[in-house]
């Protein structure tokens, strides 16, 4: 049996996390980044052709930079290859993939929805999001086998029912977050148990680069009205603090 190598362009944070994973289910993973840095535990190096001839390509760069990149790369991809992005939006890139990949090039959207600290504890019953994109030979169907393999929750959506509803299930849980981590909170022994589990959103999204932060509310259309109802939302909560700032009733 020919051995299924895969292909991880960008070892940043989550590109990291994402080839030693895929390389603890037993695959053989080939790593690149442009910059010099520490290959993940059993990840092969390779250089940017190897990467792009292999089985399967993810690309694991940031939802600002994919266009550009993709444009760059598209060309040398393997007539073979199997292309995913992991754009935590999903209209965008899949439209990207469609616009700039070869005509035969096989692609589709995927979004795992975790990361190096929400899945610290293991991945089972962790949600892996596919959306449909070019597919004619089926290549997928490895994928969502070796997914579900993996303790995977496979859920195969379109994009933009994905980007309707991560502007909230991930939008306002990053925007949340970052509120959060404005404000001076720390661990207390009186801390009621809804607090810590603040302080953990606080974590997980802070220790996200910034930058994925900011491309989460620019790529997906539907965080700017997640944005406003949040805003109004907010608005009427004030309205209630103007009442508790008035002095207390005295008998």
């Amino acid at each position: 049996m020919v051995e299924h190598t895969v292909g991880i362009y960008g070892l940043g944070r989550f590109g990291s996390f994402w080839a030693k994973s895929l390389a603890a289910s037993g695959l053989k993973v080939i790593g690149y980044n442009r910059s010099k840095r520490a290959l993940p535990e059993g990840v092969v190096s390779g250089s940017e052709t190897e990467v792009l001839s292999c089985n399967t390509l993810f690309y694991c760069v940031a939802i600002s930079s994919f266009e550009e990149v993709l444009s760059r790369t598209a060309a040398k991809i393997g007539k073979h290859t199997l292309v995913f992005d992991t754009c935590s939006v999903k209209v965008e890139p899949v439209r990207t993939m469609e616009r700039l990949l070869p005509q035969g090039c096989t692609f589709a959207g995927s979004h795992p929805m975790f990361g190096p600290d929400s899945a610290s504890e293991g991945m089972d019953g962790l949600p892996m999001v596919l959306c449909p994109g070019r597919d004619d030979e089926g290549k997928v169907d490895f994928w969502r086998h070796h997914f579900s393999k993996m303790g995977l929750r496979v859920i195969e959506i379109t994009a933009d029912r994905h980007d309707k509803e991560a502007a909230y299930t991930q939008g306002i849980t990053h925007v949340v977050g970052r509120i959060l981590g404005e404000l001076d909170l720390h661990e207390s022994e009186i801390a009621t148990s809804g607090y810590k589990r603040l302080l953990q959103v606080r974590e997980q999204t802070c220790n996200d680069p910034l930058q994925l932060f900011i491309d989460l509310q620019r790529y997906n259309p539907y965080t700017h009205g997640m944005r406003m109802e949040l805003t109004s939302a907010l608005e009427q909560i004030m309205t209630l603090f103007a009442q508790a700032d008035l002095p207390p009733d005295r008998p």
